[in-house]
């Protein structure tokens, strides 16, 4: 499942100019669930991706959950982390509030 799945797109009647709308992305509560790390040289958010949830696209969702703005997947060593462990429910969020709009 793409974070791209919700994200809606608009073409001309000749079907030739494509735009997508902005995707929103759900607030990530804490939860009890929640794994905490300090990162090391080399960790990265597409790599921290990969190690708990077995996929480097879910980057975004580590991004997301430490307010992390655009630009860059490295992070500075040392840095606390909250990784989130139930993904379907941010998936469920995010379905929510992009269908709905």
């Amino acid at each position: 499942m793409g974070r791209y799945q919700y994200t809606r797109k608009n073409t001309d009647e000749n079907k030739k100019f494509r735009k997508y709308n902005t995707t929103l992305y759900p607030k990530i509560e804490p939860s009890d669930d929640d794994v905490f790390i300090i990162t090391n040289i080399g960790d990265r958010l597409d790599l921290l991706a990969f190690r708990y949830y077995g996929d480097v696209t879910l980057w975004w969702i580590i991004a997301q959950a430490n307010q992390i703005g655009k630009g860059t997947l490295n992070i500075k060593p040392g840095t606390n982390l909250r990784i989130p462990q139930n993904i379907e429910n941010v998936y469920s969020n995010l379905e929510t509030i992009n269908r709905s709009r």
